[in-house]
């Protein structure tokens, strides 16, 4: 069975390939997010600022709700409310510290969240 999957898989891989489509980098992050290497993930939190907490806004906007973020490198208020936003539809603790699960949610957003934003 495990053998019958990869060949699928390899001949689903090749048809991409002939048709000019190419499978996205695993490092690559949603929305043209390039502040920083998507391995760079120190924690954050409010009051942080850097090229870090600028990844972080941008992957961030990538989820939606409004308003977008300005992508200055400072952890300010609506940085932190669109965080806390952000950990809640993944059932994360809404500390609004960036942390590896944090990081983890802003590179692989979730298409929907049914929470809504806090306007």
């Amino acid at each position: 069975m495990k053998h019958r999957i990869a060949s699928v898989l390899s001949a689903a891989a090749l048809a991409l390939g002939v048709l000019g489509v190419s499978a996205p980098s695993a490092n690559a992050a949603p929305g043209d997010c390039s502040s920083t290497s998507s391995a760079y993930r120190p924690t954050l939190q409010h009051g942080s600022t850097g090229a870090a907490v600028k990844q972080a806004q941008c992957l961030s906007n990538v989820w939606g709700g409004v308003p977008k973020l300005t992508v200055d490198g400072v952890f300010g208020s609506q940085t932190l409310t669109k965080i806390k936003w952000i950990q809640g539809c993944h059932g994360l603790a809404r500390d609004g510290v960036i942390d590896p699960k944090t990081w983890s949610v802003l590179y692989n957003p979730a298409p929907d969240c049914y929470d809504p934003y806090p306007g």
